[in-house]
């Protein structure tokens, strides 16, 4: 399999659905900005949108895509097939007694997801009086708002989980595009919902929540229509406690865990965020736009590298096994640094752009691009995380990094709390970037300890030029930024087009030093993509 190939369908994909989100933000930024009902709809999609990264950017497949392809190459898609269906069975009634759950006892559960929604501004949070005013229905609006949301997005749930099964099996036998564009349909039915829905129900908030639910369906709706195609699309039959299923359990746990820390830790985040007003929102907007480099470049990578790590291995091709996860770190690495850079020098130019319309002030601009500025610092650490992760998934062990997980998650939260009470929601996003190279830390040197992450010569020689054309590129993006500023305050186009224009030069910039310093070299790029 060809890793750039691979990687340039799901993140050319993912481009698309994170273009389109931010088309969506923009509209919820208008129409909502930061008051009490944005507050509820960024907490009441934070729980499935987590669920939602877990499994349709690489967290379930983890476990499964490893599995999957075991039986694949050693037994033949018989043996696939029926091992999909088990897992099937028992993801399925599992999610649904779940959901079901939730919505019943989601009054409760949102204590923990927002615990400052139940009290007043100067009010210290009182697990006992919480509890006392759920039982006597007396909470504040904002918070029976969250729960009704919530309630009407948990359906998402069951119906993303399967599609991340489902795309699963497309990845392994190399049909990236499908299972990548899935998730676009999310952020056009919450377009379509905030332009034609909204003005028909009592908030642009309740219009957004139930077009998660419609965008679940559909999600699931077109993975089932692509496995048919490629007749791979297991029957229903009755959950069963098999050992696949066992072993599947057995990894999957922790592989979720680990494989989706990043998103426990900004829903840790969300939280504490909640003790401040309009903190949640802000931390929403700064997310949003790290988030796009972090799913085009590391999400793309990770999904790509596990099935291509998995068949090397199986047939015990441990030196192509190494080539892959160089050529992967190589790759992610020239793309994520600049990005890096770029949000770190010009974070108010891009959140003014992308966001500050109708409701959102300049100041909370501001805000939300120190946050981005902060998330910036730890891009290059969530993305290797993302590639040094299949290494141990390849080799069927999720432990290991559910064990580093949970390092980041300490240090996270407790840098957090500190943080937050010293300078705000800032260091929300400061602690989850310290937490992220934690990671990237310990799973680097697990991984080199092992034998599994030798650095060859080609990637010793090319990283110290792609820091050094990408910090060129940052000092023409900080020299040229002024002349950007005064167009910001000109209108939404003007400010896109200077915005475009300052971006377009770094990019030519970038990618003229990258070649002069030989940090990449065009035919490789060429033949990799057409490979």
């Amino acid at each position: 399999m060809n890793l750039l190939k691979g990687a340039a369908t799901v993140g050319g994909m993912t481009m698309i659905s994170r273009v389109l989100g931010f088309v969506r933000d923009i509209l919820i930024a208008t129409f909502l900005g930061t008051g009490p009902v944005a507050d509820a709809w960024v907490v009441a999609f934070r729980f499935p949108n987590l669920f939602r990264r877990f499994f349709a950017e690489g967290a379930f497949n983890s476990a499964f895509v490893p599995l999957y392809s075991k039986r694949l190459e050693g037994e033949g898609p018989a043996a696939a097939k029926s091992f999909a269906e088990e897992a099937q069975a028992g993801l399925g009634s599992a999610l649904l007694v779940f959901t079901l759950v939730l919505v019943i006892f989601m009054p409760w559960a949102m204590i923990v997801l927002a615990p400052g929604f139940l009290f007043g501004e100067g009010e210290g949070f009182d697990l006992g009086v919480a509890l006392g005013r759920i039982a006597n229905g007396e909470v504040p609006d904002k918070y029976a708002l969250t729960v009704l949301f919530t309630r009407i997005t948990l359906p998402y749930l069951f119906f993303v989980s399967l599609v991340a099964l489902l795309s699963g099996i497309l990845n392994s036998i190399g049909r990236f595009f499908l299972a990548a564009a899935a998730p676009v349909l999310l952020n056009v039915i919450l377009i379509a919902a905030l332009l034609f829905l909204a003005p028909h129900v009592p908030s642009p908030g309740h219009a957004l929540v139930w077009g998660v639910f419609a965008a679940g369906l559909a999600q699931f709706l077109t993975l089932v229509w692509g496995c048919r195609r490629a007749g791979v699309m297991p029957a229903p039959r009755m959950p069963l406690w098999t050992p696949g299923v066992k072993r599947l359990v057995t990894l999957g746990v922790p592989g979720v865990i680990a494989a989706g820390i990043t998103q426990i830790n900004i829903v840790i985040g969300t939280m504490i965020a909640t003790l401040e007003a309009g903190a949640a929102s802000l931390l929403y907007y700064a997310d949003r736009i790290y988030q796009l480099p972090l799913g085009i470049i590391g999400v793309a990578m990770g999904v790509v590298l596990l099935p291509d790590l998995s068949r090397r291995l199986r047939a015990g091709d441990e030196a192509g096994a190494q080539a892959s996860q160089n050529r992967a770190i190589e790759l992610s690495m020239l793309f994520t640094i600049p990005a890096a850079v770029a949000l770190a020098i010009i974070p108010l130019s891009v959140v003014i752009v992308l966001f500050e319309h109708g409701a959102l002030t300049r100041a909370d601009s501001q805000g939300a691009a120190m946050a981005v500025a902060a998330f910036a610092a730890g891009l290059p650490a969530f993305v290797l995380i993302k590639v040094y992760q299949p290494g141990f998934f390849a080799r069927e062990d999720t432990k290991t990094p559910m064990y580093f997980a949970a390092a980041q998650t300490v240090v996270n939260i407790a840098l957090s709390i500190f943080l937050f009470h010293l300078i705000g929601f800032v260091g929300i996003a400061i602690a989850t970037s310290v937490g992220a190279w934690v990671n990237t830390a310990l799973l680097a040197a697990r991984l080199r300890r092992d034998g599994h992450l030798r650095l060859d010569k080609r990637l010793k020689k090319r990283l110290p030029r792609i820091v050094l054309a990408s910090a060129v590129m940052g000092a023409g993006l900080w020299a040229a930024q002024p002349y950007l500023l005064p167009l910001l305050d000109r209108g939404l186009g003007a400010g896109v087009a200077g915005l475009a224009l300052l971006v377009a030069g770094g990019l030519v910039l970038y990618g003229a030093l990258v070649l002069l310093t030989g940090a990449a070299k065009f035919p490789e790029l060429k033949e990799s993509l057409g490979g």
